[in-house]
C-alpha cells in the first residue's frame, strides 16, 4: 500500500514515524496536523501536503464504487420516512434473494455494500436481544429471520464487503412509551454489551462507558453488529433526524471506541473518516480536496457538523483553518426517485447514462460512488435497476479495462499500473512526457498521486496531445488526489503531455493511464425560451428526485456534434452546426447528434409563438407552489397545479396580439401522475369578450407516456385571448396540471 514503507508504518500514520520531504523541509506525515498561531501561510501549506489519509481510508478509497441498500417497513408503506408507530407486521415480506443483490453489485463493479440494519423509525433487521420491534416480530420465516445474517453470507460468498448503517436517530424509541431516547435517564457506569439470559456473545470483549439509557441501547446493538456479522468495513451514522425528545446526545467518543476495538479496519461515516458530499443528488464539486480545513480536532470531537459548502480545502480555507485533517467524501444518491422502494410503475429509475456519468464524476473527482438500489417487497432487486446497474458497470469495465497508454514509453514508476510505486517530480519542471508505439485515439485520461506518502499537492494541471507537429492543449482540470478522471472529445495521437501547472509541493503521481469511451449519439430535445431563442442539446433522462443539474448523455459524450435545419429536410452531417441558442419565431426544427462514425436519431420540434408577452388572464384556480403563470414559463420542469375542486379547469391567455393559430401543445407535468388532461375544450376571442368554442381534443395514455401532445384546429383560428378547459383528468383525477402550453401559426 505504502511503496518502500514497512507494514508497521503502513497501519500506523498517526504515529508520526514516517516522514516525507517538502521544500527541503523533513516533516511527519499525519493524519490531522494543527494550526498554530505562529504558522505561516507558507508553514500552513507546508503542513497541508503532510496530511495523509489512514490505512482504512486508503482501503475505503480503493473501493471506489459502493452500494446502499434501505430495506424496512417504508418499503411496504411506500414512505421515505416511517414514524416509529408502524406495526412490524407491516414488512410483510415472503422471499428474499440476498445472493441477487451482491450478484448484481459485483457484476456492476461494486466492492462494498452497506445496508440499513436500523433507519429512523428504529425497525431492526437482525435478530436483535435488546428490542422486538424488528424482523423478530414479523412473519418472515416465522420471525427467526435475519437479513443482515442473510447479506453478510452472500457478501462472503461473491467477495464483497460488508458496512453496516446505524441510525442515531429511533423514532420508535422517541413515540414508545417505554422508550429509552430522551428519557433523562441518569449517566452511570454501564457494561457492555449488557448479558441476556439465553443470549451469550461468542466474543467475550467488555466495555465500561458512562452513559445514559440510549447510548447503552444503541452501543449494545453495535456490538451485536461488529462481532456477529462482520468482518465489517464501514460503519455509516446519518445526521438526519425527523424528530428529537429531551435533549438527547450521542456519546459518539464512546461508540468510536467500541468500533476502533471490535471493527479495526472499519471507517465510520459522518465522522472523523468520512464526510457527505453536501447533497442526496449525485452533485459532485469540480475541485474535492481531502486534505481539508476544521475549526476542531477532529480526533477528539465527539459531534462532526455537516460540511456543504463549495470549498472546503482551498488555500483560503486552510489559511482560516484550526487544523487540517484528511477526510475522502462520498457522493451518496440513490438509483430510484428516493431511498426506499415504492412500486414499479411511478417512481422512476435513473438511466445508465445517469448512473455512468456520476461514477467518472464521483470516482474521478477524488471521492467515493455509493448508490443506494433499494430492494422490492419480494426482496430482490426489480428489473429496471439491474438493467441501468448492469448497463453502467459493462461500461465501466470495458472503458477502464483497457489502459491505452499499458505499452507507452515515460515514467515507468507512473506508467506501470501499481499504485503501489510513483515519482516525485521537480517542482519547478512538473511535467510528464508519454509516447505510444503508434497512434492511440484516447477521450479519457486518469491520474492519481501517491496520496499514502505525498498527500495532495496538485493544485492545477493540463494535457497536450502532440497534433499536426504541434502541442494542442485537450484537457485541464484543477486537483488530482486519490483520482481524477479527465473527459474531453476523442484525439489521436502518439505523444501526449501532462503539465502540472500550479503546485502546492513537488508531486509524486502514482499513475497516468488513457482510455477511450464509445460515444453514443445522444437523443436530442428542442426547446425554445419566453424570448423565441431555440435550444438544441442531448435529452435529459425523466427523473425528478434530487437531480444534480448535470446532463449525463452530454457529459459522457464529449466531441458529439449537433447539425439541425429549419427547412423541413432530414440533418446530415453537412447541415447547419449547432454552437448556441439561436432566434425562430415559427417553424419547424429538426436536429441529430453526430459522433464520428455513428449518427443519432432525429429529433423534431414545431417552435410556437414567442412567449415573453403572453399573461394569464383567467382561471379556474391554483395552488400555493404552482401558480398558473408556470404553464407559461418556457421552463416544462415547472407547472400550473389547479386545487381539488373537480376534473372542470380552464385557464384563459392573453397572448398581446391577434394571431392566426392552427393549434396548440399541451405539456403535462412528469413528476407524477397528477393532473394529466385527457379530454378538453378550446374557445377563442379577439377582444376577452366574445368567445367562439374553438373545439373538443383529446390526448391518451398519458401516464404511460407524459410527453407533449399536439392538437391541430381544423381551421385557422384569429384570436388574441384562448382558453384551455378540462373536461377529463386521468385515473379519473380531480385536479389539473399544465407544465407548458404552446400554440402554433
Amino acid at each position: 500500500m505504502f511503496k518502500a514503507l514497512p507494514l508497521i508504518a503502513t497501519v500506523s500514520l498517526l504515529s508520526a514515524t514516517v516522514m516525507a520531504q517538502s521544500n527541503g523541509v523533513l516533516m511527519p506525515l499525519k493524519n490531522t496536523y494543527e494550526i498554530l498561531n505562529s504558522d505561516t501561510k507558507e508553514s500552513i501549506i507546508n503542513k497541508a501536503v503532510h496530511v495523509v489519509p489512514t490505512a482504512n481510508q486508503y482501503a475505503a478509497l480503493r473501493n471506489e464504487y459502493i452500494a446502499f441498500i434501505h430495506f424496512g417497513p417504508n418499503s411496504f408503506t411506500s414512505m421515505e420516512w416511517g414514524s416509529g408507530k408502524e406495526d412490524p407486521a407491516i414488512f410483510d415480506l415472503k422471499t428474499l434473494d440476498t445472493d441477487q443483490w451482491c450478484q448484481v453489485m459485483k457484476d456492476a463493479g461494486m466492492k462494498m455494500v452497506i445496508i440499513t440494519a436500523k433507519h429512523h423509525d428504529g425497525f431492526v433487521l437482525w435478530q436483535s436481544r435488546y428490542t422486538k420491534h424488528g424482523i423478530m416480530s414479523t412473519a418472515f420465516q416465522n420471525g427467526k429471520g435475519d437479513i443482515v445474517k442473510e447479506l453478510s453470507a452472500s457478501c462472503k460468498k461473491y467477495g464483497l464487503k460488508l458496512g453496516i448503517y446505524l441510525s442515531p436517530a429511533d423514532l420508535f424509541q422517541i413515540e414508545n412509551a417505554e422508550g429509552l431516547y430522551g428519557n433523562l435517564s441518569q449517566y452511570t457506569e454501564r457494561t457492555i454489551p449488557r448479558s441476556i439470559p439465553g443470549r451469550p456473545f461468542a466474543n467475550k470483549t467488555t466495555f465500561k462507558f458512562k452513559v445514559d439509557d440510549y447510548n447503552e441501547y444503541f452501543l449494545n446493538q453495535l456490538f451485536e453488529l461488529l462481532t456477529e456479522y462482520g468482518p465489517i468495513s464501514e460503519v455509516w451514522f446519518d445526521g438526519a433526524h425527523p424528530k428529537t425528545k429531551g435533549g438527547q446526545t450521542y456519546n459518539y467518543l464512546a461508540w468510536k471506541k467500541l468500533i476502533q476495538t471490535l471493527a479495526p479496519n472499519a471507517v465510520v461515516f459522518g465522522k472523523q473518516d468520512i464526510r457527505w458530499c453536501g447533497n442526496e443528488a449525485g452533485g459532485t464539486r469540480n475541485t474535492e480536496w481531502n486534505t481539508i480545513a476544521y475549526p476542531f480536532n477532529p480526533d477528539t470531537a465527539n459531534y462532526f457538523p455537516d460540511m456543504t459548502k463549495a470549498s472546503l480545502g482551498q488555500r483560503e480555507d486552510l489559511y482560516n483553518a484550526r487544523y487540517i485533517h484528511y477526510q475522502q467524501a462520498e457522493t451518496n444518491t440513490s438509483i430510484r426517485e428516493g431511498w426506499f422502494y415504492r412500486d414499479d410503475t411511478e417512481q422512476k429509475v435513473r438511466s445508465a447514462d445517469d448512473v455512468f456519468d456520476i461514477y467518472e464524476r464521483s470516482v474521478g473527482g477524488n471521492s467515493t460512488f455509493l448508490l443506494n438500489i433499494p430492494p422490492n417487497r419480494e426482496g430482490r432487486f426489480s428489473e429496471r435497476d439491474v438493467n441501468a446497474l448492469l448497463d453502467a458497470g459493462k461500461r465501466i469495465k470495458e472503458t477502464y479495462g483497457n489502459n491505452l497508454f499499458k505499452n507507452a514509453k515515460g515514467d515507468t514508476k507512473i506508467l506501470d499500473n501499481n499504485t503501489n510505486s510513483y515519482s516525485v517530480l521537480k517542482s519547478n519542471t512538473a511535467e510528464l512526457l508519454i509516447t505510444t508505439p503508434k497512434a492511440v485515439t484516447i477521450n479519457r485520461i486518469l491520474l492519481q498521486e501517491s496520496v499514502t506518502t505525498h498527500s495532495e499537492r496538485v493544485e492545477a494541471h493540463a494535457v497536450d496531445a502532440w497534433i499536426g507537429n504541434e502541442w494542442k492543449e485537450i484537457a485541464m482540470a484543477t486537483n488530482i488526489g486519490y483520482k481524477r478522471i479527465l473527459r474531453f472529445p476523442e484525439v489521436t495521437a502518439s505523444k501526449f503531455r501532462i503539465r502540472f501547472t500550479q503546485l502546492r509541493a513537488a508531486p509524486a503521481i502514482s499513475t497516468v493511464a488513457a482510455f477511450y469511451y464509445k460515444t453514443r449519439p445522444p437523443q436530442l430535445q428542442i426547446s425554445s425560451d419566453l424570448n423565441g431563442l431555440v435550444n438544441i442539446a442531448p435529452r435529459q433522462h425523466n427523473f425528478n428526485w434530487n437531480h444534480n443539474g448535470e446532463n449525463a448523455a452530454a457529459n459522457i459524450n464529449s466531441g458529439i456534434e449537433i447539425r439541425y435545419t429549419t427547412d423541413g429536410s432530414v440533418p446530415t452531417k453537412n447541415s447547419r452546426l449547432y454552437t448556441q441558442p439561436f432566434q425562430m419565431n415559427k417553424g419547424e426544427v429538426k436536429a441529430a447528434a453526430f459522433s464520428k462514425t455513428e449518427t443519432g436519431s432525429v429529433a423534431a420540434e414545431v417552435i410556437g409563438i414567442a412567449k415573453k408577452d403572453w399573461k394569464v388572464a383567467d382561471l379556474s384556480s391554483e395552488t400555493a407552489r404552482h401558480k398558473a403563470a408556470l404553464a407559461l414559463d418556457g421552463n416544462s420542469k415547472t407547472y400550473w397545479l389547479s386545487e381539488a375542486t373537480g376534473a372542470a379547469q380552464h385557464i384563459t391567455i392573453d397572448l398581446g396580439k391577434i394571431y392566426h393559430l392552427k393549434g396548440f401543445a399541451y405539456t403535462p407535468q412528469n413528476i407524477n401522475e397528477k393532473g394529466m388532461m385527457e379530454k378538453g375544450a378550446v374557445r377563442s376571442s379577439t377582444d376577452g369578450k366574445t368567445w367562439t368554442i374553438v373545439g373538443n381534443f383529446e390526448f391518451g395514455n398519458l401516464i404511460n407516456d407524459p410527453t407533449k401532445r399536439r392538437h391541430p384546429f381544423s381551421t385557422l383560428v384569429s384570436a388574441r385571448y384562448i382558453t384551455i378547459e378540462s373536461k377529463e383528468i386521468a385515473a379519473k383525477g380531480n385536479v389539473l396540471a399544465i407544465a407548458e402550453l404552446d400554440f402554433f401559426e
